[in-house]
């Protein structure tokens, strides 16, 4: 059952091209959007569609796939973890974000 903590897998389409860092330690970074879609029937019988935007971060030989075969718009399959942190703006304003920590990729678009 461990391996079921905390554990996300998403299929959507990259809403930007990837963002790459490379660092100074040689590791490298991927940071892009991910929108999920969910279809549903309203009240009226109209069809709504409900997009979610995630953050996803790729590191490693995951971040050099990114890199390498994904821009905007292609759709893909991924799991990984989710994580928080917090941030301050400049205004003093403490600001929440929640990441999908990607560690499998898989490209569905051809």
């Amino acid at each position: 059952m461990s391996t079921l903590r905390n554990k996300v897998q998403l299929i959507g389409n990259l809403g930007n091209d990837p963002e790459i860092i490379n660092l100074e330690s040689g590791n490298t970074l991927a940071k892009f959007t991910l929108a999920t879609n969910e279809s549903y029937r309203n009240k009226a019988g109209e069809k709504v569609t409900d997009t979610q935007w995630h953050y996803i971060v790729a590191w490693g030989k995951t971040a050099k796939v990114v890199e390498n075969y994904l821009t905007k718009g292609k759709e893909v399959a991924l799991e990984g973890k989710l994580t928080s942190k917090s941030y301050d703006t400049k205004q003093g304003e403490k600001r929440f974000i929640t990441e999908v920590v990607c560690n499998e990729i898989v490209m569905l678009s051809k």
